[in-house]
């Protein structure tokens, strides 16, 4: 069996493997709160990983990678903004989020600013997730199309429907599991190539000669100090405010666990970027030729290099996964904005739990395709790097910042964060597109993070303490504080029906994450045989992913115990039963 065939193949089983996992839970999305939150039960060490793997994906190779190549460690700093980012939601915003009792952040923005301004919000958020998962998209397919051999338009439209199936069909819960797979599948890649990769470029002190002197810097090139204190800015607002990542902190079950998410996410970005960014740093000493866009290849290339086959095959899931992650991720909370702020909210408010299933699934998939059309369009405007970089700086602190400051402010009113967010992007649009048209000076990186950052933080510092110092509560505050006292008298009567089905959801997502695992490792020991290089590391990585698989087991015993000692326990234990 050729290299090729054998790398094809991993890839098929395991895709595969994630579109049966989303079909075994198409029947557990009975309502909005199940289907979009999980029922608000998720466990917290579900929650922080599968946070992790929503916020990168083969961009995360491709983009950070071609930084990595050409500049060095540079690229580790500017993903080490990322954990500060997670430490700071996890103490002042996560906790908060989970407090505001919102299924999603438009369903927040609406009780507290408006429906007008959530509209607004509503309308950024679509486009600007469109074109960001679109870019995430590319560079996977770019990726397998390169490796395989396949061509690059029919890959991105198989991978992108592959990515919205089970999406559309399983809701938050499936979501999470694969993210779990694609958590273990990505890291026993990445822990594989890079000790294969400093073999092969002769060991550490080899690779650190043949390296520019400034390649360990902090900051480099583009890349200043002022970038990075933008992006750290920017990463606080996009992992606190995000609507995607406030999923996250909604679907567990208190906001002690909310803190929980953000802090083992927090964690992991402290950890992984060294391990991520090396393998490509140490491609820039084996082979210093790559220029322009071709830069973005530089993982791909050293991963061709050293791994054997099938292991090939291994880190391309492992990319293509982590991708689908963050896409799916989006899919699910945009699908559960139009569903529950623009379908119910709208347009059918009497809508039944079946129709809004309904409508969940179906703009799913249209969102998707979508997404895919946008992918295909990436290579015409500049690389991902430019789209990436440039969505954040002109969208993020304007579509973010208003938000989050609302979580925090009595004064913030929903006409003054509509102008807020208005002003800053038509400033930021003007930068973009316009300055350089007309006067042919155009932004640096740094300048044009701290303006998309900066400048909505300081309208929004200057109303609270400047104009409307002396002001009492906004009326629009006064309002959201009487609706959260109904809205908590009427979540204390939660059905007995739905608290079961909400148990049995959660049983069964452990029990799959479990399964999943194991077959994980089966596939890693598979592989481990047909190995020609690093056996007894596969060997080994195989060995603790089946370790792993007895972590939910042990949640599982642990949720089971503590139903035991709940009045209804008996009753819960039988319901359990039924649904094995």
């Amino acid at each position: 069996m050729s290299t090729s065939t054998i790398d094809t193949a991993v890839i098929f089983v395991f895709s595969a493997f994630v579109l049966v996992i989303g079909l075994l839970f198409a029947r557990t999305g009975r309502n909005m709160k199940s289907f979009f939150a999980g029922g608000e039960a998720v466990p917290w060490f579900i929650g922080g990983l599968s946070l992790f793997m929503s916020f990168f994906s083969a961009g995360t190779f491709v983009a950070w990678g071609s930084i990595a190549y050409k500049y060095g460690f540079v690229s580790v700093t500017i993903q080490w903004t990322m954990c500060l980012g997670g430490i700071i939601t996890a103490f002042l915003l996560a906790p908060r989020w989970k407090r505001t009792g919102a299924l999603t952040a438009a369903e927040f923005i609406r009780q507290r600013l408006g429906a007008p301004v959530q509209k607004f919000y509503v309308y950024i958020f679509l486009v600007v997730s469109l074109v960001n998962k679109g870019a995430v998209l590319y560079p996977v397919a770019k990726l397998v199309s390169v490796s395989l051999g396949f061509p690059l338009v029919p890959c991105t439209i198989v991978l992108g429907l592959m990515m919205i199936a089970y999406t559309a069909i399983g809701g938050l819960w499936a979501v999470m599991v694969t993210d779990i797979l694609q958590f273990v599948i990505l890291t026993a890649a990445v822990l594989i190539v890079l000790p294969l990769s400093l073999n092969h470029a002769g060991g550490w002190q080899q690779f650190t000669q043949r390296v520019p002197e400034d390649f360990f810097s902090l900051v480099n090139g583009e890349y200043t100090i002022g970038f990075i204190l933008a992006f750290a800015l920017y990463h606080i607002s996009y992992i606190g405010g995000n609507w995607t990542f406030v999923q996250r902190y909604t679907s567990v079950d208190s906001p002690k666990s909310a803190k929980k998410v953000a802090l083992l996410f927090a964690g992991l970005y402290l950890i992984s970027p060294v391990i991520w960014m090396l393998p490509p740093m140490i491609y820039k000493s084996i082979n210093p030729a790559l220029a322009g866009l071709n830069a973005e290849n530089a993982y791909l290339e050293v991963c061709r290099l050293v791994l054997p086959p099938g292991l090939m095959g291994l880190m391309l899931t492992g990319m293509y996964f982590s991708t689908s992650a963050t896409a799916n991720t989006t899919l699910n909370v945009t699908s559960a904005v139009i569903t529950n702020d623009i379908y119910k909210g709208v347009i059918h408010p009497g809508a039944s739990d079946r129709q809004l299933i309904r409508v969940a699934r179906v703009s799913g998939l249209l969102l998707g395709l979508g997404m895919i059309g946008i992918a295909l369009m990436v290579p015409a405007v500049g690389g991902m790097i430019e789209v990436v970089i440039s969505i954040a700086a002109i969208t993020g602190g304007p579509s973010l910042l208003p938000p989050l400051w609302a979580l925090f402010s009595k004064k913030l009113d929903g006409r003054t964060a509509y102008i807020i967010s208005a002003v800053c992007l038509l400033v930021n649009l003007v930068f973009k597109f316009l300055t350089p048209l007309l006067t042919s000076y155009w932004l640096n990186r740094s300048e044009e993070m701290l303006l998309g950052a900066g400048l909505p933080l300081l309208l929004l510092g200057l109303y609270e303490f400047v104009l409307a110092a002396r002001k009492g509560p906004a009326v629009d505050y006064t309002n959201y504080q009487a609706f959260r006292r109904q809205q908590k008298a009427a979540a204390a009567a939660q059905p007995a029906e739905e608290a079961a089905a909400i148990r049995r959801q959660n049983i069964f997502g452990l029990r799959v994450i479990a399964f999943a695992l194991a077959f994980t490792a089966l596939l890693l020991f598979i592989l481990c045989g047909l190995a020609a290089t690093g056996k007894v590391l596969v060997a080994i990585i195989a060995t603790v992913v089946l370790l792993a698989a007895g972590i939910p087991l042990a949640a599982l015993r642990k949720l089971t115990l503590k139903q035991l000692n709940t009045p209804s326990g008996k009753s819960i234990i039988q319901e359990k039963n039924v649904a094995s």
